[in-house]
């Protein structure tokens, strides 16, 4: 399987907002798409998008995992850019509809089809730095993924970064480009100097989220991150992990947690840690990496309640569990 991300359906869904309107939705190519060199995302990141996935059923089903949540945070990103709104419902039924064209193409499990919906502006305007886009342009596209792990479960380093932020505080919780990029250059730094896989930003020694992903302490019985706030993404994922752990009659802390408290929690033996997100689900952090020391997590290696919450939310996508919390949508 190629990379996560790099195989692309030949079309997708895709709508224009000319600024009164959206047109109706269509499917094109999706090797190309034309904008003006001075559109207003090539300049100013006006810029957002989501992940979501459709899993194939053993009944030949086709359901896509936590629409909703994914829309609603779509349209509040959108509206935190100050991009056009979108109609979360004509949103909905592109998605469906690329979806369904395209279901004989979902892999089986533990495959999936990646659904990347994208907002982006398209107002050919360089001087509106400070002014937001008035036109702009929503599409979906589709990406057959494989399994995560098909190279086995393996563990992660992660560098504990006091000195800086993801991104501004204020953009946190949208799913932007920006913020990803503003991430980018520390996380290849600590790859180079540390081969560290990701940086856990904890800005004045308060435990926030990687690069890419938010991140999960388990000790014993007991689930603690942090209480969502506009500095860090509402994950998908994370929520889901969360509602399954309190289903399992685990404690959830949805609060600060430092720097201190992180490295004495993970002295002990039982503790485990890890990095929830739509790609991998749960994926364990076998090390931390701190003012030059490593310390580990744990006994270092997978944690045991990590692939219990995994294989949990695994088998409700993959509808071998039952949906209590209605979070699938049949194609």
């Amino acid at each position: 399987m190629a990379a996560f991300g790099t195989v692309f359906m030949p079309e997708m869904a895709i709508s224009w907002f000319d600024g009164s309107g959206w047109s109706p939705s269509e499917m094109v190519s999706s090797n190309s798409l034309q904008l003006h060199p001075g559109a207003h995302v090539l300049h100013y990141s006006s810029t957002c998008f989501e992940g979501l996935k459709a899993f194939r059923h053993a009944d030949g089903s086709i359901n896509i995992f936590r629409m909703d949540k994914n829309l609603e945070r779509f349209a509040q990103s959108s509206r935190l850019l100050s991009l056009p709104a979108i109609n979360k419902d004509a949103t909905q039924k592109m998605i469906l509809d690329a979806v369904a064209r395209f279901a004989d193409d979902v892999p089986e499990p533990p495959g999936s089809m990646y659904i990347r919906p994208t907002h982006i502006g398209t107002e050919p305007a360089i001087g509106k730095a400070a002014a937001p886009t008035q036109t702009s342009c929503q599409y979906i596209l589709l990406s057959p993924v494989g399994d995560y792990f098909s190279g086995g479960d393996t563990t992660l380093r992660l560098l504990l970064e006091e000195n800086g932020m993801r991104c501004a505080t204020h953009m946190g919780m949208i799913k932007s480009g920006g913020n990803y990029a503003s991430a980018l250059r520390p996380i290849m730094q600590a790859k180079q100097d540390l081969k560290a896989d990701q940086v856990l930003f904890c800005p004045n020694g308060d435990v926030q989220e990687t690069g890419a992903a938010n991140f999960l302490l388990i000790d014993g019985d007991e689930i603690i991150t942090k209480a969502l706030d506009e500095s860090f993404l509402h994950g998908v994922t994370r929520d889901s992990i969360l509602t399954i752990a309190r289903d399992m009659g685990m404690k959830v802390s949805e609060r600060q947690l430092s720097v201190a408290e992180l490295l004495e929690r993970a002295a002990k033996p039982e503790c485990e840690a890890a990095l929830s997100g739509t790609a991998a689900v749960l994926t364990s952090v076998g090390t931390l990496l701190h003012k030059g020391n490593e310390y580990k997590v744990g006994n270092g290696g997978v944690g045991t309640t990590t692939l219990k919450l995994r294989q949990a939310l695994n088998d409700i996508q993959w509808g071998k569990a039952e949906d209590t919390h209605g979070w699938l949508t049949r194609v």
